[in-house]
């Protein structure tokens, strides 16, 4: 990753994603998780207040080693276990049909093999388990996906591999997932590039 990747964009993502502005949609996303939680892009742990009581442990995906230092007051004071479970989403370390829910939260969009992390998240998921998501990605208007497009190259370089075109709903149904609600927005605080939203609930069969 370099120096960069591995010190600078940790540090620009806690405070990009870290804005109280998204603080709504973490409550949204975290809404109905429960038990056993394996949670992709861990990052800062900004979701660990969001957490709902019926959450019982939360097994943390993080890459970068300074996403993880920087959410260690957070883990501490969780009010369920969390550990770090793996650094690669594309190769958990953990069992078939383990957890019951799993979490990804603007993670999808740099996650460099998605589909394969996505079957990764399946493989994990107890039969009817959920998968609680909130991404930014492929704008529902033409004009504004002209952008996206163009500007992907600076972004992916800026923002540790970020894209910003990825189709979320088309990626979660190739990889097997049924659509449970999904709803696309552009969010208040941001250019319409980049604050095309969709938060859903998609379910492994």
């Amino acid at each position: 990753m370099g120096i960069y990747g591995e010190q600078v964009v940790p540090r620009i993502v806690n405070i990009a994603c870290g804005t109280r502005a998204n603080d709504p949609l973490r409550e949204r996303v975290c809404a109905g998780l429960y038990g056993r939680v394996v949670e992709i892009g861990f990052g800062s742990g900004l979701n660990v207040p969001f957490y709902p009581p019926a959450v019982g442990s939360v097994s943390a995906v993080e890459p970068a080693d300074l996403g993880w230092k920087l959410a260690r007051e957070r883990v501490a004071a969780a009010s369920v276990p969390i550990e770090r479970a793996g650094t690669d989403g594309r190769s958990l370390p953990l069992g078939d049909s383990s957890f019951d829910s799993a979490l990804s939260t603007w993670t999808m969009c740099t996650i460099p093999d998605v589909a394969t992390a996505l079957a990764e998240v399946r493989r994990v998921l107890v039969p009817g388990g959920t998968l609680h998501f909130v991404e930014h990605g492929c704008a529902p208007d033409h004009r504004v996906r002209v952008w996206q497009n163009r500007l992907n190259p600076v972004q992916k370089t800026l923002f540790g591999g970020c894209h910003l075109n990825r189709d979320i709903h088309g990626l979660l149904t190739t990889a097997g997932f049924e659509i449970r609600t999904a709803e696309s927005f552009y969010g208040e605080d941001a250019p319409r590039i980049f604050g095309a939203q969709t938060i859903g609930v998609a379910v492994s069969p």
